[in-house]
């Protein structure tokens, strides 16, 4: 996929990011008039590099690249869950922190999502596999091949996920406005 040369006034580009020390997932979706339009997936190989921290410099080398090719408004990002290992933990919480101060190097705003709540929100089962969230985002981003490596797709999700929670969130200010405007003797 090429790289946009301009956005539509009503157009939000959002960069979904699965971060990881051996495989990045990245994804970047368009929502315009509320429709979905995938833009480019992949990952980023990070086991090539041998120590660490070479692989947190080209993780933000990599989601700085990202962020000038396409200009996203928004990135999103699955937060860490805690494992069995504290040093595979401490190592991905780096990896996030790394690709969370390259998108505020641009000032672009971030959101945290836990692994449940993407699976929650784009499949409707927080149990949901990685293959199960991949066939959803076929469907919804209308794309046929799935990738090898899941990370992307899950990247993907990561940013159809923060494009739903957005949606909620308005409707849920929208309708306790209604709400209070339909029943102002129930307010105080």
């Amino acid at each position: 996929m090429g790289k946009i040369d301009k956005k539509i006034d009503s157009e939000t580009i959002i960069l979904g990011l699965d971060p990881g020390t051996s495989v990045m997932g990245y994804g970047l979706i368009s929502v315009s008039r509320q429709q979905l339009k995938l833009l480019q997936y992949g990952v980023i190989h990070l086991s090539k590099y041998s120590g660490h921290e070479l692989k947190l410099k080209k993780i933000f080398e990599r989601v700085i690249s990202l962020i000038d090719d396409y200009n996203p408004d928004e990135v999103a990002l699955e937060a860490p869950f805690y494992g069995k290992n504290v040093q595979s933990m401490l190592k991905l919480g780096r990896a996030q922190g790394v690709a969370m101060a390259a998108a505020l190097s641009r000032q672009i705003p971030i959101t945290e999502y836990a692994p449940k709540k993407v699976k929650q929100s784009v499949t409707s089962n927080g149990n949901a596999s990685k293959e199960q969230v991949a066939a959803m985002l076929m469907t919804l981003l209308n794309f046929k091949s799935s990738p090898k490596l899941l990370d992307a797709t899950d990247a993907l999700g990561v940013a159809v996920c923060h494009h739903f929670q957005k949606g909620a969130r308005k409707n849920t200010a929208k309708s306790w406005k209604a709400f209070i405007s339909d029943n102002p003797d129930r307010v105080n």
